[in-house]
């Protein structure tokens, strides 16, 4: 009889070690498919892509939603530091104040220039102002009101995963500048009835794929240009 106790005990033991196994192996596969900000990575979804190769609306959806919109809150809020945990490490995040992406006119930000964005106050050439051609010399709090959060995209009209859901007269080329991107956009149809439609706004978040994570980009502002 006390040989089956300790027999019982044994295997009691190793259930228990198996199932603490277990625990530990799904927690890992766990981790390997979250980035730090909670998104999805590529390989736990069929990606979907049109004929130019670029990621379909409804897989880019899947993906991005959970970053874009934790996101879209920290600019929102000035947020800075939560801003630069998803810039891209190594490309930066690129500021493109009308459509058109121009890499190499339109500045670029390292993460620790990010993370100190609203406190720099320094002026920056950004471009140049459509219509008038004169420079746009702003500091990082200026550039954010006037060409980032210009409206309060959180609560957007419409939101588009690698869909252009405006257009102005400028060239759309961010899905040939960037890298198998995919882009969020946040749009307002327009403000003043008066206009009719003319002030329609939007804000792009650009997200490529970095190390298995989707990591912030570019910033494009996008609204009605001569």
């Amino acid at each position: 009889m006390k040989g089956v106790i300790i027999i019982m005990k044994n295997i009691l033991k190793g259930a228990i070690i198996i199932l603490v196994l277990c625990g530990v192996l799904v927690f890992f596969m766990i981790e390997q498919k979250t980035d730090p900000q909670g998104s999805i990575t590529s390989n736990e979804i069929e990606i979907q892509y049109d004929e130019k190769g670029i990621i379909k609306p409804e897989s880019a959806e899947k993906i991005i939603k959970e970053t874009a919109d934790e996101l879209i809150y920290a600019l929102s809020v000035k947020d800075s530091e939560t801003i630069s945990e998803f810039v891209h490490p190594v490309k930066g995040l690129r500021f493109t104040p009308y459509t058109h992406v121009s890499p190499e006119r339109d500045i670029v930000f390292n993460v620790e220039q990010v993370k100190n964005f609203f406190k720099d106050q320094n002026q920056y050439l950004w471009g140049y102002y459509d219509g008038s051609g004169e420079e746009i010399l702003l500091t990082p709090s200026e550039y954010y009101a006037k060409f980032i959060y210009s409206e309060d995209f959180v609560n957007a009209e419409e939101i588009g995963y690698n869909e252009v859901l405006s257009f102005g007269n400028m060239l759309e080329n961010q899905f040939e500048v960037y890298e198998s991107p995919i882009i969020v956009e946040y749009y307002f149809s327009g403000f003043n009835p008066e206009y009719e439609g003319m002030d329609w706004r939007s804000l792009r978040l650009v997200f490529e794929e970095y190390e298995g994570h989707w990591k912030l980009v570019g910033l494009i502002n996008n609204q009605w240009t001569i």
